[in-house]
């Protein structure tokens, strides 16, 4: 069943379109010091390499501010500064270049503020998010959540969050400024999920999804498939970001292997790989790592099956693009739904690995 998204406002972010009938866009943020100009742009350019669309940079100082200017001029990808507690920063982002702002109402300060940061985003054509965060509401949300019973405390999170945006959409829409991308986002992935279903009730801005704060490699890879799998299925979601302790990479992989598993968009190898059980007659195991291993960096879409047995081996292998169904010490390579031979053990992985890079060349 295909999935129909959400209608939203295109909103242009430098050379991306967010919403309308743009495709879903991944987003990064990354993780080094940004006035480190070097460390930065070159942590952005293994991002683009991976696949990312759209990177944001945090700004905690001037000097990060201003770094942006020289940072910019040495990628290729829209670049968004994240901004907390002191709007002066947005200013300075904007000064230096900046494709987006990411502001949180819950730290940005008072109106006159955030007015500030948006007459200047509307003079240089530049978009706002509006990123709300459960852990950083303002003080009278904060304060509504906890008055309510710790059985309806997931319902009245997502309802201050989806309050809060609100609010601040009003400011920027007061202001006659409708560049504006919306996310609401929080660790615990059914606050997160409601959220959004409650937010795309109330307007038609495009919406950038994610857990924040998800975690290492494994788990944070879990909640955010979950999380983002309800909603991209719902058809909510417009851009998005894995949040992951660790290398940026890693979370746009996990992004395009979400989206790829729900059909919407397919970057790289998919490896369809068995279980193993008493059945398989080959180390099974050590042929996928060293397949998963070697064409890390193939970035056309490919489906592999590198399957154990005669179970379903056969079948998943001939649906794949390319695979191979192993028997006893050996194995059969199917291309294209056709077997093309047998080979031995020890040739499986060298010749699977092979055939994909010919594939995909």
């Amino acid at each position: 069943m295909d999935i129909t998204r959400r209608r939203t406002k295109a909103v242009q972010v430098g050379t991306v379109t967010i919403g309308g009938d743009s495709p879903i866009s991944v987003q990064s943020m990354t993780k080094t010091r940004t006035d480190d100009v070097p460390a930065t742009v070159a942590q952005i350019l293994h991002l683009e390499d991976a696949g990312c669309e759209i990177v944001r940079c945090a700004v905690p100082d001037e000097n990060a501010a201003r770094a942006l200017a020289e940072i910019k001029k040495q990628i290729h990808i829209p670049l968004v500064a994240d901004i907390h507690f002191q709007h002066k920063l947005a200013l300075e982002a904007l000064e230096s270049g900046a494709d987006g702002l990411r502001i949180n109402p819950g730290n940005i300060g008072d109106r006159k503020k955030v007015e500030e940061v948006v007459r200047a985003a509307a003079e240089r054509n530049v978009p706002i998010r509006i990123g709300v965060n459960s852990g950083s509401l303002e003080k009278e949300l904060r304060d509504q959540v906890e008055r309510a019973k710790p059985e309806d405390r997931r319902e009245a999170t997502a309802q201050a969050m989806v309050e809060s945006a609100r609010t601040h959409i009003g400011i920027l829409e007061d202001l006659g400024f409708d560049k504006i991308v919306i996310s609401l986002k929080s660790s615990d992935v059914p606050t997160t999920i409601q959220a959004y279903r409650l937010m795309a009730q109330a307007c038609g801005y495009p919406f950038h999804i994610g857990v924040t704060e998800a975690g290492s490699i494994v788990s944070g890879a879990v909640k955010s498939a979950v999380g983002l799998g309800v909603l991209l299925n719902e058809g909510l979601g417009d851009t998005v970001r894995v949040s992951l302790t660790g290398p940026p990479e890693n979370e746009v992989r996990v992004a395009y292997m979400i989206l790829g598993a729900l059909g919407i968009r397919r970057r790289g190898p998919e490896i369809v790989s068995c279980p193993t059980c008493g059945r398989c007659q080959v180390d099974l195991v050590r042929i996928v790592e060293e397949v998963e291993r070697s064409i890390a960096d193939v970035k056309s879409p490919v489906r592999i099956a590198v399957m154990g047995c005669v179970v379903n081996g056969p079948g998943e292998a001939t649906d794949a693009d390319i695979g191979i169904a192993c028997g006893k010490e050996s194995g059969v390579l199917f291309k294209l739904g056709e077997i093309v031979r047998k080979i031995s053990e020890e040739e499986l992985a060298r010749t699977l690995i092979g055939e994909v890079r010919r594939m995909t060349e």
